[in-house]
């Protein structure tokens, strides 16, 4: 969600590898060549000024967005302010030797009542039927956020699990005006409560799980559950709150997630953010699923239609064209994931950890061997054939893990 929402600023180019064609000792040579250019380029590559404008380019649409609604309208505008104190925080730091991420993903539950199909977080067993142990609690919860808080993140995504489980974490949330938490949920479990909470807690954004129409949503999240999202926007909407929307892209919704009559009817409900996730295979059957480099550049090529004829809402793709960004943005360059035991992982689709932030702070889990080999290394500038380089590589990320466990 956070990789290609900065793409398309200006400065910022897209580097395109042509085919260096078919002998594969050339292809090998060609690509061994491109990964060290990018590798030069990236450290020529100035990524705390690339998310900055990013995250005031992400404020400045969701003030336009917002425009007819004041109360909102006025939250966003003290966001953008301590944005922009955030950016200080961060520039400061990074002058030190320091880099510090503008969002960080935090899963504060295993727990989850669906089963979507391909669900990657079932897959990779980080979301079960059992009942959860050993997770943060909410004060562990508040501490990181005050953490987060104090380094200049400026945004953290709460997802799970179903994170609306977790209702003690999203009023800890609530106390920190200065991080705008987007939370990543289902939708059945939105209640009276959670009105009141995002009534009165404007920093809380609820993003609800939407694969298109009924028919493709119920289809791989359950019968019933389009017409429980839509009661859901219906309600937010009548309360005058906003709330965005969660789109995983695949080879079969791309075409209807991206039309207008679909997103008219998110938008004419309140929606004011769209955010495409590109489906990321975690088995073998599901790979026919993903998104090729025919369907990345449609979708760049739609959001970048969306923003400028559809301006009431805010379109972000991940993990979208990462040679714009200098690379894949993950393991604390742009963003970083904890799980829900508080184990710092470089992102959702590469579950390794070799800290825990239970055990220690913020801005020691960014300085982990596995989180320092990722950056400096050059993988995550490693030319590959899908949209996660670390999914692609993870062979060679679970080689760093146990080299650092031994």
């Amino acid at each position: 969600m956070i990789g290609s929402c900065f793409a398309g600023i200006p400065g910022v180019g897209t580097t395109r590898i042509a085919d260096p064609g078919s002998e594969t000792d050339n292809s090998t040579a060609y690509n061994s060549r491109e990964t060290d250019r990018m590798k030069n380029e990236a450290k020529e590559f100035d990524i705390q000024e690339y998310l900055t404008r990013g995250v005031e380019r992400v404020v400045s649409e969701a003030l336009r967005a917002t425009l007819k609604d004041p109360k909102e309208s006025a939250f966003m505008l003290r966001f953008a302010a301590a944005t922009k104190a955030a950016a200080k925080r961060r520039k400061k730091l990074e002058e030190s030797g320091e880099h510090i991420p503008t969002f960080l993903i935090a899963s504060i539950t295993s727990e989850c009542n669906l089963h979507c199909a391909g669900c990657y977080s079932r897959c990779n067993h980080a979301t079960a039927d059992e009942v959860p142990v050993c997770q943060l609690t909410g004060n562990e919860w508040l501490r990181i956020f005050r953490e987060a808080d104090d380094l200049g993140i400026s945004f953290i995504l709460l997802a799970g699990g179903e994170p609306m489980l977790r209702r003690d974490i999203i009023e800890a949330a609530a106390e920190k005006p200065n991080i705008l938490f987007p939370i990543f949920t289902n939708g059945t479990y939105m209640d009276e409560a959670y009105f009141a909470l995002f009534d009165k807690s404007r920093n809380l954004l609820p993003v609800m799980s939407i694969e298109g129409e009924k028919e493709i949503t119920d289809k791989r999240r359950g019968e019933g559950i389009y017409d429980r999202l839509i009661g859901n926007m219906d309600e937010l909407h009548r309360r005058g709150l906003i709330f965005g929307a969660f789109v995983t892209v695949t080879k079969e919704n791309i075409r209807e997630v991206s039309s207008d009559s679909f997103l008219q009817k998110l938008a004419e409900r309140g929606c004011k953010a769209v955010i495409f996730v590109e489906f990321v295979p975690v088995t073998e059957d599901s790979k026919e699923l993903a998104p090729g480099d025919e369907e990345r550049e449609y979708l760049r090529g739609e959001i970048a239609r969306l923003r400028r004829e559809r301006p009431e809402m805010v379109y972000i793709s991940f993990p979208g064209d990462e040679k714009s960004s200098g690379g894949c943005v993950a393991a604390g360059r742009g963003f970083f994931h904890i799980n829900s035991h508080g184990g710092a992982e470089p992102c959702p689709f590469s579950p390794y950890s070799d800290v825990n932030v239970r055990n220690t702070s913020l801005r020691e889990a960014l300085r982990s061997p596995l989180f320092t080999a990722l950056r400096d290394g050059g993988i995550l500038m490693e030319d590959h054939a899908g949209g996660c380089v670390l999914y692609e590589k993870r062979e060679l990320v679970e080689a760093l893990l146990t080299k650092f466990n031994q």
